[in-house]
């Protein structure tokens, strides 16, 4: 089947702290109407903070979706309007970590689950780093631990199944293909 799908409303059905989920109903290209479920997500960034020796900086954090900890990149929501997607990896970067990068170059940008979610996430590679007070808000990134690796050893823990974070995967894998 081609052809066009075409919106004829959203109904607002939760108004949430970070999201809104709706009911959005489409006609089909044969004319039929179908309802999907949709979550609005304002969206996120992620950096990979690259040290000149090849090291990484992972922080290691509580998910509740999840009721298990991650190994993740530092990262955040895009939450505060207008904002450049730059301007909020780096203030994510000092808020998580306590880095600030000199120099920040965008890697990818991607959505997690198109299905019904339409959360884009850009990852910035982040070099030229110094150390700066950090600033964690919530009870999520007050808890984490920030470690840092070789950038081989957390590719590794990507293959052996300790990193299975959608955004951590791009960003270290996109960032040791690139290296020489």
């Amino acid at each position: 089947m081609t052809g066009t799908f075409t919106k004829r409303g959203e109904t607002l059905i939760h108004n949430g702290f970070r999201i809104r989920v709706a009911v959005a109903r489409y006609e089909t290209p044969n004319g039929s109407m179908v309802e999907r479920d949709i979550v609005h997500h304002p969206g996120a960034v992620a950096v990979v903070p690259l040290h000149e020796d090849g090291t990484v900086t992972l922080v290691r954090q509580f998910r509740t979706a999840l009721d298990a900890h991650l190994m993740e990149l530092p990262a955040g929501v895009r939450d505060v309007a207008g904002e450049a997607e730059m301007i909020t990896a780096n203030r994510e970067l000092t808020e998580e970590v306590g880095l600030h990068a000199g120099h920040l170059e965008h890697l990818a940008t991607f959505h997690n689950s198109p299905g019904f979610c339409d959360e884009a996430v850009s990852v910035f590679l982040g070099t030229e780093l110094r150390e700066v007070p950090h600033h964690r808000q919530g009870p999520e990134e007050e808890a984490m631990t920030v470690l840092r690796v070789p950038l081989a050893d957390a590719v590794a823990m990507i293959h052996d199944g300790r990193i299975t974070d959608g955004k951590t995967v791009i960003g270290l894998l996109l960032t040791a293909a690139g290296r020489p």
